[in-house]
């Protein structure tokens, strides 16, 4: 690898994590004025919320297949064309259906992109996996924080009357020039695939279902995706039912997001150096059950402090990352098993937000949904324990058992 496609190797992975999750995530904010714009309803709404999700499980199956058949750094740059094209569309579109359709085509090219980068850090840099991982799982951090955080200041900013409920369009749309930016590296990176993977070396999604290490990693990317989605969904209602202001549970979700912006760059590099990883996995998740009896017993005074330790907790994703990458030996196989722990992964994470919320309507508190989640912590330490043993996919299969 030349020294020009390395520096835009790097180049194109900051700027592709970056827009791993504006697509998602960033209509949350203005959800309320979306709906009223296009006369949505609340099934159409629901829908919505739930297509990143959707997508993530089911259209990220499908990437390893696209990646042999195209090309990896070619269905890579496709993914980002299409996060661009559906972000530019949907803010300009005045139909509501079409509006959902375009999301999806966004949020699908995201879900493309985040199954390939695995297998483009195994290619490029697999003797930096920890390293890889760290920057752009802090970068896709810093790309949801900062959706989360931005997108109602630049609709009222950029709005002809700096009013959010007219200037949505702007918010989401905006998001167009980062996803813009990020074809750029992955044009000229386009040109440098190799010829399709021969089918004697290909690594299949079901044989991968068939290995202890690809069903143990996808249960976990499941539980801990569980978590945070709960998580992103539902915790500024607890802290505004707790008595702060929507600003007030806004800035303390921000929180929540920001710590782990830091984290996401630190961790991955410790894992992959640990003489002990699991005592790592296991330190990180701990913190879930002390935020979550903390938010049980006084979710007032001590916010702050359980906004930090909650998410201290999510930065299971990035270590989840990061033993993808470990537990494979080539670029396919962690392709595959990118695939395919998270599209089941994500179909597991689907019953946070939708449990979380029937408990809560159910009880009218929220004592009942953190207990919920703070039961579904034990599984996933347990798997944690069993992945911080060295283990490869490839070696896993059944022609490899043979």
């Amino acid at each position: 690898m030349t020294r020009r496609t390395s520096a835009l190797f790097w180049v194109g992975l900051v700027l592709l994590s970056v827009n791993l999750r504006p697509a998602a995530v960033s209509v949350g904010p203005v959800l309320e004025e979306v709906r009223a714009g296009l006369a949505m309803s609340s099934p159409e709404a629901a829908l919505l919320t739930s297509l990143p999700v959707l997508a993530f499980a089911v259209v990220g199956a499908l990437a390893p297949l696209a990646a042999r058949r195209v090309g990896l750094h070619r269905v890579t740059l496709l993914a980002m064309l299409a996060v661009t094209a559906g972000l530019l569309a949907r803010a300009l579109t005045d139909n509501d259906e079409l509006f959902l359709v375009l999301s999806f085509v966004a949020v699908a090219g995201a879900a493309l992109a985040n199954v390939l980068i695995p297998s483009l850090v195994k290619q490029h840099a697999p003797d930096r996996i920890g390293p890889a991982t760290a920057l752009y799982s802090t970068v896709l951090a810093v790309g949801l924080t900062g959706a989360l955080m931005l997108t109602v200041p630049l609709s009222s900013a950029l709005a002809s009357t700096g009013d959010v409920e007219d200037g949505w369009r702007w918010g989401l749309g905006s998001w167009t020039v980062l996803a813009a930016l990020a074809v750029l590296p992955w044009l000229a990176l386009a040109r440098h695939d190799r010829s399709t993977v021969s089918a004697g070396h290909a690594v299949r999604f079901l044989a991968v279902a068939r290995t202890p290490v690809g069903a143990s990693l996808a249960v976990y990317f499941g539980l801990q995706s569980l978590q945070a989605y709960a998580i992103f969904g539902w915790f500024a209602q607890l802290w505004r039912d707790a008595g702060f202001s929507p600003a007030e549970a806004g800035l303390l979700v921000g929180l929540l997001t920001g710590t782990t912006i830091p984290l996401s760059f630190v961790l991955p590099r410790l894992l992959v150096r640990a003489k002990r990883p699991a005592t790592l996995l296991l330190g990180v998740a701990a913190c879930y059950p002390v935020a979550y009896v903390g938010l049980m017993v006084d979710p007032v005074s001590l916010a702050p402090v359980w906004a930090v330790l909650t998410g201290i907790g999510t930065t299971t994703f990035p270590l989840a990352l990061t033993l993808i990458g470990l537990r494979a030996r080539t670029p396919e196989g962690t392709a595959t098993l990118s695939a395919f722990s998270q599209s089941v992964g994500y179909l597991i994470a689907v019953a946070g937000p939708f449990v979380v919320g029937s408990l809560y309507a159910a009880t009218d508190g929220w004592t009942v949904p953190l207990c919920f989640l703070l039961a579904l912590v034990a599984p996933m330490a347990w798997l944690s324990v069993g992945l911080a043993r060295p283990a490869y996919v490839e070696d896993q299969l059944p022609a490899a058992r043979r």
